[in-house]
């Protein structure tokens, strides 16, 4: 029965999004919210429309709404995180915020998830010896904090190609989904299950050759929802975070910007500073398409995806030991390829 009204409603969240999509891009070529090609990191020529993302965060307001009952107080909290982002993403569509103010809107973002219970209060034990899980105690608000912020940057900064940011945020949704349902985490699953929907919904519209962008209202949004829904669905118990289980699920968007972090620093530049080293820039450089380059990082995402699912299954101890494995791995690909070496 439940999964029946999961099913439902993520079919309602798929319409909306794809009849709103089409409004909004209306809107967007209205108000001049579009993406100029400016400088070379642009790989479109012409002007894109942007506030895609606000097809995604109506669809997925709308039909939690729906839902059956009131919705609980984690759902609210997440909800109004959500529309802390949109606002400051749409601000930084018109205009271009600043890095900083930015950085504000996804710390009042948060802080809005922690005060309505969503945090990681402990994170499970690596070592086998001694209780099952680590109590953070202080640690919880910066903790929860950092890492809400970072998975929503990481989405953010991979939103360079044509579908690539939706697409994988949808392979990143059906992972928690799947992970919810094992775990028997039934809000995280209805989560995961609308949002999946809702990015299904646009994706047709933001696919190479995409006639509509995301923009940083939906690159944000969709990476802060990722961050707050695995709180609540890739856990345990009731209030312990298996950390390994979404850092694997979310790799893709992390470890590409945790190089990015590293290649800047290694060469003397600003972090923040944008450059030609993502993932996706490099396979365009070898003559890819950008159909290929986004299929390739899908597979890339699914693979990691699955690999999370399996750490969700065995021990603590093993899954920390599989996230070593795979970030080694990744690592050394990464420094054999020179992702650490600066590209203009």
């Amino acid at each position: 029965m439940i999964m029946d009204s999961i099913k439902v409603l993520t079919l309602i969240s798929v319409c909306i999004s794809f009849l709103l999509t089409p409004l909004i891009k209306k809107l967007a070529f209205k108000i001049k919210a579009l993406d100029i090609p400016k400088d070379a990191r642009k790989i479109h020529k012409e002007p894109i429309p942007l506030l895609g993302g606000m097809a995604i965060y109506l669809s997925f307001l709308i039909t939690m709404i729906l839902k059956e009952g009131p919705l609980v107080k984690s759902e609210v909290g997440i909800l109004l995180g959500a529309t802390i982002i949109v606002v400051g993403g749409l601000i930084d569509d018109l205009k271009d915020l600043r890095p900083l103010f930015k950085l504000a809107f996804q710390v009042a973002a948060a802080s809005v998830l922690i005060i309505f219970g969503v945090e990681i209060f402990r994170i499970t034990n690596p070592f086998p010896i001694g209780s099952d899980y680590l109590n953070l105690g202080f640690l919880v608000v910066p903790i929860t904090i950092l890492w809400v912020v970072g998975v929503t940057n990481a989405l953010n900064l991979i939103d360079g190609v044509d579908g690539l940011a939706a697409g994988v945020a949808f392979i990143c949704s059906v992972t928690i989904f799947i992970i919810a349902v094992l775990n028997g985490r039934r809000e995280a699953a209805l989560f995961t299950a609308i949002l999946s929907g809702a990015i299904f919904g646009f994706l047709p519209y933001n696919f190479n050759p995409a006639s509509i962008f995301m923009g940083d209202t939906g690159a944000q949004l969709l990476g802060f929802l990722l961050a707050a829904i695995s709180l609540e669905g890739t856990i345990k118990s009731a209030t312990t975070f298996a950390i390994a289980v979404p850092i694997l699920a979310f790799g893709l968007p992390i470890y590409d910007t945790l190089f990015a972090m590293i290649r800047r620093k290694m060469n003397g530049m600003p972090i923040m500073q944008a450059d030609k080293g993502h993932l996706h820039h490099r396979l365009l450089d070898m003559g890819l398409s950008q159909r290929k380059v986004v299929l390739i990082m899908y597979l890339i995402s699914a693979i990691l995806g699955g690999i999370s699912i399996v750490a969700m299954q065995i021990s603590s101890t093993r899954s920390y030991f599989l996230l070593t494995i795979v970030v080694v791995i990744i690592a050394f690909a990464a420094w054999k390829w020179e992702f650490f070496k600066h590209k203009e």
